[in-house]
């Protein structure tokens, strides 16, 4: 993968800092992205220079925009983007002019990213909290690679009859499908060389076209297996036969809803980072888990999907694999150790027992990790 300039993403020894563009956003956005800060710092030291910016709710407060120009500019200087989360109760009538969300629709369509990357796995030490059965979520390891910027999320939308007829568009070109379909059959390779590609084609003509489109593509990729499975069956075997899955191509639509449906995998929401990606090196990094307003001021964020982003970011946009793969081992090892963030508890009710363990605040948990960086 190639950085905007063309040039390796990897940082020769002595070479400039690389820029990572660092947009806290809204609710436990600013606590779970300092954990991911401190991380990143651990392994890569002056390798990397941090810039912030706003986005989101606190954007729109500060400057009437969820993504001002000022941020446009910090992103376009940058090699990545760190992004926290956005969304905000306070912009959530119906009637207001700019949502915190507009933020990450905006900066997705400005730096052209057009692929959502979502690595789902099991955590041996996290098997309890799943709702699947243990040895049907052993051994997960699967990737989820949404096409993020067409389908009937940007469709056209139509409402008729004072509100009482509504029709959404579901529309793909070609174009759209081979770009996102080459990433997909590109992340196989580097895996176990097998891609489920996603569709509704026994209905939708959007459908038929994206699977001819794909079968198309496969033929490039002679050492990768193809399947075609229907959304539903999909949504089925995700909670049956996980482990059969490796990398998961879907539309925007259909990736959305089994992406969050594989989150339980995990065993946690807090577990997943994500990666919003186009043609060249650069892309926004940011946790699954959104906001959560419910959770602020409470110290109780679990910061592992933001630092999971942040091995994500080292990987794919700096060229960094070995840092990246210490950060994503040195979670591993804090969580067979014990600790564990609210979340990651099994819900009951008050006293706890005094074998029960005890949660640990997000900073707590982070320190953890870093112990195990030394």
């Amino acid at each position: 993968m190639t950085s905007r300039s063309g040039s390796d993403p990897a940082r020769s020894p002595g070479g400039p800092a690389r820029v990572v563009a660092v947009l806290e956003g809204d609710g436990i956005g600013p606590e779970v992205t300092r954990s991911a800060i401190r991380v990143l710092r651990k392994v890569a030291g002056d390798a990397l220079a941090f810039v912030a910016a706003p986005v989101g709710g606190q954007a729109i407060r500060a400057h009437g925009s969820p993504l001002p120009p000022k941020t446009i500019d910090v992103c376009s200087t940058a090699d990545a983007v760190l992004l926290g989360a956005v969304g905000d109760p306070a912009f959530s009538d119906p009637d207001v002019r700019a949502r915190p969300e507009d933020g990450l629709l905006q900066l997705r369509s400005r730096f052209r990213l057009f692929a959502n990357l979502r690595p789902v796995r099991s955590w041996t030490a996290l098997a309890e909290q799943t709702p699947l059965r243990a040895e049907v979520a052993q051994g997960v390891d699967l990737l989820f690679v949404r096409e993020l910027t067409g389908g009937i999320y940007f469709g056209e939308r139509r409402e008729q009859g004072a509100g009482r007829v509504a029709s959404d568009t579901m529309s793909y070109t070609v174009a759209e499908v081979e770009r996102v379909a080459h990433l997909a059959f590109l992340a196989a390779r580097r895996r176990r060389s097998k891609v489920a590609s996603i569709d509704k084609a026994n209905v939708l003509a959007s459908s038929r076209l994206w699977r001819r489109t794909v079968e198309r593509v496969a033929r490039r990729y002679p050492d990768v297996e193809l399947e075609h499975i229907l959304v539903d069956a999909a949504a089925m075997h995700l909670v049956t036969r996980p482990a059969r899955f490796d990398v998961i191509l879907a539309p925007n639509l259909f990736g959305d809803i089994l992406s969050d449906e594989a989150s339980v995998i995990a065993g946690s929401l807090g577990m997943l980072p994500s990666a919003s990606v186009g043609k060249s090196s650069f892309g926004v990094y940011e946790p699954v888990h959104g906001s959560a307003p419910d959770l602020v001021g409470k110290g109780e964020a679990n910061p592992c999907g933001a630092i999971l982003s942040g091995a994500l970011l080292l990987r794919l946009s700096l060229g960094m694999d070995r840092e990246a793969t210490r950060i994503e081992k040195a979670v591993e090892r804090t969580l067979s150790r014990g600790a564990r963030t609210a979340d990651m508890l099994p819900g009951r009710p008050e006293p706890r027992a005094e074998s029960d363990p005890v949660p640990l605040a997000g900073a707590e948990f982070t320190e953890k990790i870093l112990l195990e960086l030394d």
